[in-house]
């Protein structure tokens, strides 16, 4: 089930161009306007609009995994998490800047998301950060998967700390949480320790609706916030509710319901004609970002709206 929220009658959406806009559709880092270590909230543009036909359900996600890694898309597993990676910790760097952010503890699950996260990790400690690595059941996994394997091993060669004990952090430890743990895959809890320490680390992390956590630090998801139902959203009561969420190669359904401040999109790779095979619909990435900051496009009828900041001309195709 897609939720298309166009007009009923067919329209064609413009945008105009960037010199009629003016700053305020420029997809620009809200970095240079912060405020006592956070930015200062509606100081800055939410983002370029992207369909929510683009928004994928949980089967249109894996295919377009699936398309990536065929014979017709020619990547593999280990380049697709390596670019993933590296846009989670460039988009890290456009809202939590090394000045005032600079420690960053990375929570990995046993998955290709905690995947991302260490390789996010590597990256962001060549970006200046101090970034930690909490990876429960490592020895596990990395017995199991030479690719994660030699994940860990770039993180030990620079002596990006990672262990897989988790503690709850004290607020003066860390100054962002990467929430890498589950991705798309997720199909709920299993209750009876199966989930352990995972569920104990989103009961930390997350909170009622409207509700403040129980800690003071902004959390980044890679992807899907951990815990949540990639087409249905956040689980009713205690969920993850982050601060920043990085959606990969496409957003998914689960992100129109966001509520966080920063929304972006990673992954700047998905060839042409994946994206017409997928039906995708995705920004331009400006210049030689590796990440671009995206927010729902809804569009009415009428002659013109402002969608996040940004003004696209409506017209009708009948």
């Amino acid at each position: 089930q897609n939720y298309r929220v166009f007009a009923a009658a067919p329209v064609v959406v413009r945008r105009l161009p960037l010199a009629f806009l003016g700053r305020a559709a420029a997809t620009t880092s809200c970095a240079s306007r912060v405020s006592g270590g956070k930015a200062m909230e509606g100081s800055c543009p939410v983002g370029v609009g992207v369909p929510a036909s683009t928004f994928l359900n949980q089967e249109r996600a894996i295919q377009v995994d699936v398309d990536l890694m065929s014979p017709e898309g020619g990547f593999s597993i280990d380049q697709l998490m390596e670019l993933a990676g590296l846009s989670v910790a460039a988009s890290v760097t456009k809202e939590y800047p090394l000045d005032s952010h600079p420690r960053v503890l990375i929570i990995c699950g046993p998955g290709n998301n905690g995947g991302d996260g260490l390789v996010a990790a590597r990256h962001l400690h060549h970006f200046g950060y101090q970034p930690r690595v909490i990876y429960p059941k490592m020895e596990k996994v990395i017995s199991q998967n030479e690719l994660y394997r030699r994940l860990t091993q770039q993180l030990a060669q620079l002596s990006v700390p990672v262990t897989e004990e988790w503690q709850e952090p004290a607020p003066s430890d860390v100054d962002v949480i990467v929430d890498a743990i589950f991705g798309f895959s997720f199909k709920g809890w299993r209750g009876g320790g199966k989930d352990a320490p995972f569920d104990d680390i989103i009961k930390f992390l997350g909170a009622e609706e409207g509700v403040q956590p129980r800690h003071a630090v902004p959390v980044v998801s890679v992807d899907i916030p951990s815990g949540w139902d990639v087409e249905a959203g956040p689980p009713q009561g205690l969920a993850l509710r982050p601060d920043m969420l990085i959606s990969l190669t496409a957003p998914k359904m689960c992100a129109l319901g966001f509520k966080g401040r920063f929304h972006y999109l990673g992954g700047r790779f998905v060839p042409p004609n994946i994206v017409a095979k997928n039906g995708l619909e995705l920004p331009r990435y400006p210049g030689a970002e590796q990440c671009v900051q995206i927010t729902a496009a809804i569009v009415s009828s009428s002659s013109s709206c402002s969608i996040s900041g940004a003004i696209f001309d409506v017209v009708s195709a009948s």
